[in-house]
């Protein structure tokens, strides 16, 4: 990976990082401090496991491979990725995205039901 690639892709965390910190998580860049191999790309999403990706041709089961192999036990992987002038898009496994469903729809509220 080439110079331009890597800074691409640190500024690619960076936004990320600044985007969920605008929804109210208090998210960084991870690698920043330590680059060992395993640590997610973004870290402060509560649950998942982020592997960021802001390039313009993505090979998304290779990135997917990568997030399920270097998650923690207990944190769900997840890539989060775009491209230029595109908007951000998150890719998970089905298992894994059935989990949040879940834990979304058990905490919905009952519908009226008149």
């Amino acid at each position: 990976m080439g110079k331009l690639q890597r800074e691409k892709g640190k500024r690619g965390e960076r936004e990320l990082s600044s985007l969920l910190c605008e929804y109210g998580y208090n998210c960084k860049r991870g690698q920043q401090y330590c680059g060992a191999e395993g640590n997610a790309d973004v870290i402060g999403l509560p649950g998942i496991h982020i592997e960021c990706k802001r390039v313009e041709r993505l090979n998304i089961l290779d990135a997917i491979v990568q997030a399920v192999h270097d998650a923690k036990k207990g944190l769900l992987p997840a890539v989060f990725h775009r491209r230029d002038r595109s908007e951000w898009l998150v890719t998970m496994r089905l298992d894994d995205w059935i989990v949040l469903y879940r834990e979304w729809e058990a905490g919905r509220e009952p519908a009226n039901v008149d």
